[in-house]
């Protein structure tokens, strides 16, 4: 599951004009070694028990960080967006020429799955996502499923556009809590399998509560193969230990 106990990354030069974005390079540099190895450590020491997954975030999200300095609901990335279309896609280009190798370096290192982690995609509506993102996405995931892993990929608060975000490509496809499940299977015909969707808030809940929101989403999924039970984002900070832990347990007690 992953986490959003890490803080959001603090740029301190944004990218805001054409020098700025020229001045940005491609190159994979040893800066990113550590993460190799830490997933070769990982996988050493876990080896036979359980597969690594990699973890890339998706062009938007991270020209969202690069344009606003960190996070930021002041949405600057999508005056860009608008006001200067040509450097919007120059930066996302940049941005999938770098994501590419950096997930091939984590597959090379030992990960079997790639998850592409859109944070920031719900503040688009549906026109924008096709018109200035989906392109880049479906670049990056192509890219990624070329080195022979599976792709997972998540976008936050895209429930609107469920479709058109999974038309960017992904073989599972992770889904928050803001939607139902089932729904948002149906979306996408089965095409992929899905990931998701408990709320993670409700991870702080009493535990019969707890057992019935988990009985409810996997009765949404019954019985047909394809779906990875998960948080519909991340496990919060502040969340109880003992309640992770027992929300693996219902799920595996779990019979429909």
């Amino acid at each position: 599951m992953p986490s959003n106990a890490v803080r959001a990354p603090r740029i301190d030069s944004p990218v805001h004009t054409n020098a700025d974005v020229d001045s940005l390079s491609t190159a994979i540099t040893d800066d990113l070694g550590y993460v190799g190895e830490a997933i070769q450590n990982v996988v050493r020491a876990r080896v036979g028990k359980v597969p690594m997954i990699g973890f890339v975030g998706a062009p938007f999200t991270v020209a969202s960080y690069m344009i606003e300095g960190g996070a930021s609901r002041t949405y600057i990335r999508k005056r860009m967006m608008y006001s200067d279309e040509i450097l919007w896609r120059r930066l996302m280009g940049k941005i999938v020429d770098v994501q590419a190798p950096f997930a091939s370096l984590q597959v090379t290192a030992g990960a079997r799955c790639i998850q592409v982690f859109d944070s920031w995609v719900g503040a688009l509506g549906p026109d924008d996502y096709v018109r200035f993102v989906q392109p880049y996405s479906r670049a990056l995931i192509e890219r990624i499923r070329a080195t022979g892993v599976p792709v997972i990929h998540f976008g936050t608060g895209a429930s609107g556009f469920f479709k058109e975000l999974h038309a960017a490509g992904g073989d599972v496809m992770g889904v928050d809590w803001r939607v139902n499940i089932d729904q948002a299977w149906t979306d996408i015909s089965y095409r992929s399998a899905v990931q998701g969707n408990l709320d993670p808030v409700a991870l702080f809940a009493p535990l019969p509560e707890l057992r019935m929101k988990i009985a409810e989403l996997l009765k949404r999924t019954g019985t047909r193969p394809g779906h990875i039970f998960n948080v519909g984002h991340g496990i919060l900070p502040e969340t109880p230990v003992e309640n992770v832990k027992a929300c693996v347990e219902m799920v595996r007690e779990f019979r429909p």
